[in-house]
């Protein structure tokens, strides 16, 4: 059982308690926060709250999240786009909108649903049942390559490497204004932002250390088509850092509120171009491509129409 206590913060008053839950755990549904809540496993200022509920500053909100059962994750046949796989290592283009994992409120249609029916019984067990094979993982939103380890040795092997920041990971994404050097590196350390729970922070006092460096591929009126080469890999590293510069990702709606005409985009433009690792059974270095998604190309399109 997950136990925590959020107090809530002036730019939050008057949220439903529902939506305010799912602002402050974003990989949670709201229909989830809903469920619980009815069960009195949300306690504000030390009462339940069943019914209709917004919250107001300095309020004490107490959550008991149920630990996840694990026996809910079912394989699903959910097509794959498959960049190369053998008996170690799958590596899988993935589309914009799946999760990686499933979270609690969320068991279905995510990556590990779709490589569980794939894969059948070949996956590491090292993450547990809940994320078999997963050694990293990307945002839902952002599309790409992504390694997924069909056994422990596999995955252990894969991770050691991820630690010692030796796989190659190139992003590439198209950010707000017009960025002034043609390459550049970010550094700062990334933690939790301290005012909001959701976001992630360029934070001094407990942040890890992180490190960006950049390209401009593209240059059009109002955006910029960028590389990013990952030398560190935090939660929400790229948009973080980019943010911080003040040319956030285009369609970002957690760290951005540039306003853009783009009304059919999805989250941030954000795509896992390339990976690169030494295959754990041969020792060989490999690299794969992930081709960019439809949406992309057609923004481009569209971009190029403005210079």
């Amino acid at each position: 059982m997950k136990v925590e206590e959020f107090e809530v913060l002036n730019e939050q008053e008057g949220e439903r308690l529902d939506k305010y839950l799912s602002l402050i755990y974003p990989d949670i549904s709201r229909s989830f926060f809903q469920k619980i809540i009815k069960e009195g496993k949300i306690l504000v200022n030390g009462k339940q709250e069943k019914g209709s509920y917004n919250v107001k500053e300095d309020d004490l909100v107490y959550v008991q999240i149920p630990d996840a059962v694990e026996t809910a994750i079912v394989p699903e046949n959910i097509p794959l786009d498959i960049l190369y796989e053998d008996e170690d290592v799958l590596i899988v283009n993935k589309p914009k909108g799946m999760v990686v994992h499933p979270s609690a409120g969320h068991f279905s249609g995510t990556l590990v649903n779709a490589v569980m029916f794939h894969c059948k019984d070949s996956l590491s067990g090292i993450n547990g049942e809940i994320r078999p094979g997963i050694v990293h993982r990307i945002d839902m939103d952002t599309t790409g390559s992504l390694i997924i380890c069909k056994n422990d040795e596999a995955h252990v092997k894969i991770a050691e490497q991820i630690k010692e920041h030796s796989v190659n990971r190139i992003y590439v994404g198209i950010v707000c204004g017009n960025v002034k050097d043609d390459e550049g590196t970010i550094s700062g350390p990334i933690g939790r932002n301290p005012k909001d729970r959701k976001k992630m922070a360029i934070n001094e006092a407990n942040g890890k250390p992180a490190v960006t460096h950049y390209k401009v591929l593209e240059r059009y009126k109002s955006y910029t088509y960028m590389q990013f080469k990952l030398e560190t890999g935090r939660t929400h590293q790229i948009r973080v850092h980019m943010a911080s510069i003040g040319h956030p990702l285009l369609g970002d709606e957690l760290y951005s509120s540039v306003k853009h005409p783009f009304s059919s985009l999805q989250g941030q433009t954000l795509h896992a171009k390339i990976i690169g690792f030494v295959h754990p059974r041969t020792q060989e270095y490999m690299e794969f491509e992930a081709p960019l998604p439809q949406y992309f190309e057609n923004l481009i399109k569209k971009l190029k129409k403005t210079v």
